[in-house]
């Protein structure tokens, strides 16, 4: 398959996301503890048997750092999938496409790194489109789909601050670690955390002897169409999406795959709008189209500067990876 075409099917399947955790009955730890709990299932057998060495290489250290990775990854998924429950699904996928903002300004306060005048004024551009996004439609007034769209909004802005966490804690061990070992060791730390976020909630939720119950509830009640929605989630965003973005990574720029990413929030929205029969604003779809902007000029703006070096930034939740060095 040319790159260009299987960069098309893959931004295709990752835009689906969005409408596939709206469908679960499941509460949104429990839908994103699965998703990353088949994903990283569905990755085992390959990374095991391809990568045995680079799993263990893995110092002490570098278990730490993915552990810390995969809480921030943890609190990404949460922080999104609870903020569809609440507000519009163009609104919400597009607020937490604006991980790069967060990515450049996180590099600047906390690595020293150096920001450009065009990242800069990528960042504020994608600062005041989310403003927009998040708030224009209340004040004017205008029809809004979702019950509590300020707090989903929030709730969108604090996943992608969290997938930006996500990228810089786990910088030094992507440039360490192949890429398949690097995601599934990540992704089986992030599982735990939202494991223990789901029991936690459990039992907070139940008292003495119902605990257990509760907890068996939370995780194994749930209905034949809840469990294939997982398994969805895994197969089609979580493998076939972000893997075939990987797969891409070697034949086609960077640059290329990265502003192309911004199809996403657009795929997601018509499948909102289709499928789940959401109304977009005017205000939603403008201030959306800020973010998108803001984000393309501050993606390419750190793709200029980085010039024909390696990608310093490692695996993004929604595919943004850079391809592992040929063996």
């Amino acid at each position: 398959m040319p790159p260009l075409l299987a960069l098309v099917v893959a931004v295709a399947a990752v835009s689906t996301s969005a409408v596939l955790v709206r469908w679960t009955s499941a509460g949104s730890t429990v839908t994103a503890f699965y998703r990353v709990l088949f994903t990283t299932l569905l990755l085992v057998p390959l990374a095991g048997t391809r990568y045995g060495t680079a799993f263990r290489r893995l110092a002490p250290r570098d278990g730490l750092i993915a552990a810390v990775t995969g809480v921030a990854l943890a609190v990404h998924f949460a922080a999104w999938f609870e903020s569809l429950r609440w507000t519009s699904v163009a609104a919400s996928v597009t607020l937490v496409q604006a991980q790069p903002a967060f990515v450049a300004v996180g590099a600047w306060l906390l690595l020293d790194e150096r920001v450009d005048r065009r990242t800069a004024l990528g960042v504020a551009v994608a600062i005041g489109g989310m403003a927009l996004l998040s708030a224009g439609e209340l004040v004017s007034g205008a029809v809004v789909t979702g019950e509590r769209p300020l707090y989903g909004n929030g709730l969108a802005i604090l996943g992608a601050a969290a997938a930006a966490a996500y990228v810089l804690v786990g910088r030094s061990l992507r440039q360490r670690v192949p890429l398949l070992p690097y995601v599934t060791v990540v992704y089986a730390a992030c599982a735990v955390a939202l494991l223990v976020t789901v029991v936690g909630g459990a039992v907070g939720a139940a008292s003495g002897e119902g605990m257990g119950a509760a907890v068996a509830a939370s995780l194994f009640d749930h209905p034949p169409r809840d469990w294939l929605l997982f398994l969805a989630m895994a197969i089609g965003p979580g493998l076939l999406g972000h893997t075939v973005i990987n797969w891409a990574l070697a034949h086609v720029e960077s640059s290329v795959v990265s502003v192309s990413l911004l199809g996403e929030p657009i795929g997601a929205t018509l499948l909102g709008v289709l499928l789940l029969g959401e109304r977009v604003g005017a205000v939603t779809l403008v201030g959306g189209a800020i973010v998108l902007a803001g984000v393309a000029l501050t993606v390419r703006a750190r793709d200029d500067a980085d010039g024909d070096g390696p990608d310093p930034d490692p695996a993004g939740p929604h595919g943004d990876e850079p391809p592992d060095p040929p063996e």
